[in-house]
Parts: structure tokens; C-alpha cells; sequence
């Protein structure tokens, strides 16, 4: 995914209300941006720390900025941006860089689907295969050694599509949770016990229960964000 133009340099100066930042630009201007990240941002949040901008000219926005990424205190670049986590996932299918999602001949996205009234992030059709369910989720939160830990906060809605995903399998399909981990210093994503014990638990069911788990790291940069490097996940 390029961007285009690229990215806008700016330093964060504070987060608050869960969807807007205040940043301050090059030049000493402050602006309010909208985030698109409504988790913890656990690690990611640091005062005066560089971000990068995305702008839009719709003339309906009241926020023209969006807040695409940020520096961790060692450079990390991580990109927070959980709406465009489908669009990459969506983007490496198509580019066959993830291998288990391949052989599939047409994608749908936000299909309605469930018990439990929930949309599908992408359908994956083909005539001589099951149905197979792609439920994406954005990593952004790592601790030390390379591991990233999902989810930064407490999910309900997390732990819900877990349960979904289960009962596809059971009705006979396919069910894969893809980990879109948007930052290149992570070796490996784990459930993130500590901070919701819940989703931990329902996971672990749910791999044992056939529903498949993958995650993939990406490149970021302020030009580009792109898939490129399996990960494992690991639930011990």
C-alpha cells in the first residue's frame, strides 16, 4: 500500500477522547487528527514522539489529518492505522504473498455472517473448496525479544468474532485469523494474557477447535506499508 503523496512528519503531543490526537508540524503549527486506533496503544504513545500524517481534501471531514504511524523510542516505525489492516492483508492475498490464503477465485469483504450478528472482514470463494472466513486483526502493542502481544486492551468484540469463527468451522468451513502486525521489530505474536485473559483463553479454543491463526509483519515506512514476513503465533 503506497501513499500518495507520502506521509506528513509531525510530533505527537497528546492522545485523548481514544479518536484524536494533538500534533505539532515542522513548522510550529498544531493540529488536531483524528486517531484510528481506539486500543491502548500500548508502547506507542510517547510525548513528542515523530508521527506521519495521511490528509484528506473531502470537504465533509471536520479533521482533515489522520494519524498513520508512529516512532517508538528506538525508531521502530508502527503503523496504527486499524482500518487499513484489511486493505493489506487483502493486498498480499492478491500479490500471492500469503500462501495459505491462496487458490481462492473471488474476495468479498464485510459479508454478514455469524450467530452472533458480525460482518466477515473477507470471504474467500472458490467452486471446489469450502467457504473459508478471514477475520483480521491489527497488531501494534510488542514488549521485549520481538514479541507482540494482541489485544492491547480488552475486546469483547475480539473475543466475539473468536466465537464466530469457531462455529463456521463447525458448520463445515473454513476459519483463519490473520495478525497483521504493523512494525518490523516483532519475531513472533502471542495473546496478550495479562490484559485480557478472555480473548487468551477463546483463542486457544478455538485453535484447537480448527480455526487457523497466522500473522504477518509488515515494512513500514512513510511512502509504504506493506506484508512480507511470516511470524509465528504462539500459544503456550
Amino acid at each position: 500500500m503506497h501513499f500518495d503523496p507520502p506521509l506528513i512528519a509531525a510530533r505527537l503531543l497528546r492522545r485523548y477522547k481514544r479518536f484524536l490526537a494533538d500534533v505539532e508540524l515542522p513548522d510550529g503549527q498544531q493540529l488536531t487528527v483524528v486517531c484510528p486506533n481506539t486500543g491502548s496503544l500500548l508502547g506507542c504513545l510517547r510525548e513528542g514522539a515523530p508521527v506521519w500524517l495521511s490528509h484528506s481534501a473531502s470537504p465533509t471531514r471536520k479533521y482533515a489529518h489522520t494519524w498513520e504511524m508512529v516512532s517508538t523510542a528506538d525508531g521502530t516505525r508502527v503503523g496504527i492505522n486499524t482500518h487499513i489492516a484489511n486493505a493489506l492483508v487483502r493486498e498480499a492475498i492478491d500479490q500471492q504473498v500469503i500462501p495459505e490464503l491462496q487458490g481462492y477465485a473471488g474476495i468479498e469483504r464485510e459479508v454478514r455472517y455469524g450467530r452472533e450478528g458480525s460482518r466477515i472482514d473477507l470471504l474467500l470463494r472458490t467452486a471446489d473448496r469450502p467457504l473459508c472466513y478471514v477475520e483480521v486483526k491489527n497488531v501494534t502493542a510488542a514488549v521485549s525479544d520481538g514479541v507482540a502481544l494482541f489485544p492491547d486492551s480488552v475486546s469483547v468484540r475480539a473475543s466475539k468474532h473468536l466465537r464466530e469463527l469457531i462455529n463456521v468451522v463447525a458448520e463445515g468451513a473454513r476459519a483463519v485469523l490473520v495478525f497483521c502486525v504493523q512494525r518490523e521489530d516483532v519475531d513472533e505474536v502471542r495473546p496478550a494474557d495479562a490484559i485480557d485473559p478472555v480473548y487468551g483463553a477463546i483463542l486457544r479454543e478455538a485453535l484447537s477447535r480448527g480455526v487457523e491463526a497466522y500473522a504477518w509483519r509488515a515494512e513500514v515506512s512513510p511512502k509504504a506499508i506493506a506484508l512480507t514476513t511470516q511470524v509465528p503465533v504462539i500459544c503456550p
